[in-house]
């Protein structure tokens, strides 16, 4: 049995707050106590991909999460164009208001390439970068899979995008699920339940294709991105769950091949793209790893 923080996405959301940004709501929260530790979830979903490692982490850091705009509990504008530039501006929004000088960086999927875009930033951001952990995420986008649901909403015109986006059906998002987590670690059908309601929260299923097109930009500053991590003297590793169709071993391997000093780590080879989900446990004790690797060479 899992352990978990929260029952249900919407006790999540009613322990949580917003910020306003540029006009629209941002969901974040902040729990726990010790070093600051800053979690950035992935597509299509939420903070709620977090839920079963908080409990353990909120015991020895000061955990900040929230949801990118246009996902989860924040704002979800129909006519918008989507940027990590701005989910960086988010993060530094949240941060400033915290008062947080220096954060530990966690990042599953998109979060990856928010942090990708953050890195480019870094002398600008207002806050330090103590570590980042990428997890399961598409730095490289010429290994990089993403899910056909993904490719296909992101290669449609706006018209034919927001009618298929709002035609998704559960059994097709459900089928997306099974065909990224691993074999003996499936999703349940009461996250699957939770998973829906996050999707249709604020009518967020009919602008998924607009988050989708973001992989174009993974594309366009692929080259930047890179370079900007072989600049930075920020730890940083790679988490890998290896069954991941899209971002899984293949993608480790290229993370090692460009980044031969940087740590990965990889958890059982039947993990699949939701680590922290199908092995909270794993997950929580390799990235404990990982900070004492940083100490250890520090010392």
């Amino acid at each position: 049995m899992l352990n978990f923080l929260y029952k249900t996405a919407e006790e999540m959301k009613a322990g949580g707050s917003f910020v306003s940004y540029k006009g629209h709501s941002i969901f974040f929260n902040q729990i726990g106590k010790g070093k600051d530790l800053l979690l950035l979830h992935g597509y299509p979903f939420n903070s709620f991909d977090w839920n079963y490692i908080l409990p353990e982490f909120s015991k020895e850091y000061r955990i900040t999460y929230l949801d990118f705009l246009g996902m989860g509990f924040s704002s979800k504008p129909q006519e918008h164009v989507y940027s990590f530039a701005e989910y960086v501006d988010i993060v530094q929004t949240i941060l400033f208001q915290l008062k947080i000088p220096s954060v530990h960086i966690f990042a599953h999927d998109l979060g990856v390439s928010v942090v990708q875009e953050m890195i480019v930033k870094e002398d600008t951001l207002g806050f330090k970068i103590e570590s980042i952990a990428f997890m399961n995420g598409g730095l490289f986008t010429d290994v990089y899979r993403p899910r056909f649901i993904q490719r296909l909403l992101s290669q449609t015109p706006n018209f034919f995008g927001k009618w298929m986006s709002s035609k998704i059906s559960r059994k097709s998002i459900e089928s997306s699920l099974f065909s990224v987590f691993g074999p003996e670690t499936q999703p349940e059908q009461s996250l699957l339940d939770e998973y829906w309601k996050i999707l249709n929260e604020g009518d967020g299923k009919a602008i998924a294709y607009r988050i989708g097109r973001l992989v174009f930009e993974k594309v366009k500053y692929q080259k930047r991105w890179i370079e900007a991590l072989h600049k930075t003297k920020i730890p940083f590793c790679y988490i890998c769950g290896p069954f991941d169709p899209n971002s899984g071993i293949h993608m480790a391997e290229r993370f090692r091949k460009e980044y031969s000093k940087a740590s990965v780590y990889y958890l059982s080879e039947k993990i699949g793209h939701w680590p922290q989900v199908e092995a909270p446990n794993e997950v929580i004790q390799t990235y404990k790893l990982f900070l004492n690797e940083i100490l250890r060479k520090e010392g």
